[in-house]
């Protein structure tokens, strides 16, 4: 078995399909007591030690814990909104120095292999070192080239076999010694909503299903009637009459994304933080055409419907002190499990 240090492991979505390749999760270090104990559920032979990696003793604890249990692959996801185009980009947020964290854990525990998970903006960040600015790959070859092959690379979970646009970047380092260096699978077909999500009965706001996770959330009655007669791959902005307006009929400014269908037939678009809001961007149900011509599922996806297009296990369980909000945020800081089983399905061949 390959054994597996994740550091700023989250809740362990990434780590599903690893035992299927023959990886062993030994040990995982997160900062935030609520994510470490859903990793602990999802991944019960784990070591989950939770706090600050700054911290000297958690830091020290990360190297001993990762040593004494030979862990030779390491897996690094820093926390990656600063670097978003959706927030400040701040090149002087203190968080994008986690990745010197990550290196110096690198440096000392000498693993086979590494791969590091991130916004495709990572690849163009820059870092202080030293008073000096320094793009993250110059600093990553700087301090690992004379001992790893280093490839980056952007990828999109939707080309491997996930029904989902994601584009993450990715770093794949392979230490010199081992005769096995990993490289980027190539491209597969992509799968649409359709295929993954169409067996699923219609819902509307307030309704159930007898399928587990499969609920509509409760919404605004005239984001209802907006969506009734908005058809697939359209924004309720295109309607001529029910469209989004406030009190006074004045049109709501807002963007073209927003109270928006996704698309039958293409993958679908990257899940956002609000998925639980309808006019929050690319969020609501594609729709069945109705016999009154209204158009179907005037909502935002279900719990099971997320669960499907980021391809998580059909029988996943969360447990009962998971809130419906608190399992729509770890679903949108996701990393694509079956992406990183692509990734890594040759290591033991």
């Amino acid at each position: 078995m390959i054994k597996w240090l994740s550091l700023f492991a989250n809740v362990g979505i990434a780590e599903f399909y690893l035992n299927e390749i023959g990886i062993e999760i030994l040990v995982a270090n997160e900062l935030l007591d609520k994510r470490a104990n859903l990793y602990k559920y999802f991944h019960p032979n784990s070591n989950i030690i939770c706090w600050d990696i700054t911290e000297k003793s958690i830091f020290n604890k990360v190297i001993e814990e990762s040593k004494k249990l030979w862990c030779d692959f390491v897996m690094a996801t820093p926390p990656c909104q600063w670097m978003s185009i959706a927030w400040k980009m701040d090149e002087n947020d203190s968080r994008n120095n986690l990745i010197i964290k990550a290196v110096e854990i690198i440096k000392k525990l000498k693993p086979k292999y590494w791969l590091i998970e991130n916004v495709p903006w990572f690849l163009t960040t820059y870092i202080k070192l030293n008073w000096e600015k320094i793009l993250i790959p110059e600093y990553i070859k700087n301090e690992l080239w004379d001992f790893y092959n280093i490839k980056f690379e952007i990828l999109n979970s939707a080309n491997h076999w996930t029904p989902q646009v994601r584009k993450r970047a990715f770093v794949l380092i392979s230490s010199k010694k081992v005769w096995k260096e990993l490289n980027f699978p190539n491209k597969q077909k992509e799968i649409t909503v359709k295929e993954a999500i169409w067996h699923l009965p219609i819902l509307e706001s307030w309704e159930k299903s007898n399928i587990k996770y499969h609920e509509a959330k409760t919404h605004n009655k005239n984001h209802i009637l907006w969506m009734k007669n908005t058809p697939s791959w359209k924004t309720a902005f295109e309607n001529l009459i029910h469209y989004p307006k406030k009190n006074n009929w004045e049109k709501i400014k807002w963007f073209s994304t927003t109270y928006k269908r996704i698309n039958w037939d293409k993958p679908a678009p990257t899940i956002t933080m609000s998925s639980w809001a309808i006019s929050s961007q690319n969020n609501v149900h594609p729709w069945r055409k109705l016999e009154n011509w209204n158009y179907s599922d005037a909502r935002v996806l279900t719990l099971k419907e997320l669960f499907i297009l980021t391809w998580l296990p059909e029988n996943i369980e969360f447990p009962d002190w998971c809130s419906d909000n608190f399992i729509r945020q770890v679903i949108w800081e996701w990393v694509p499990p079956l992406l990183i089983k692509e990734i890594l399905k040759d290591i033991k061949k």
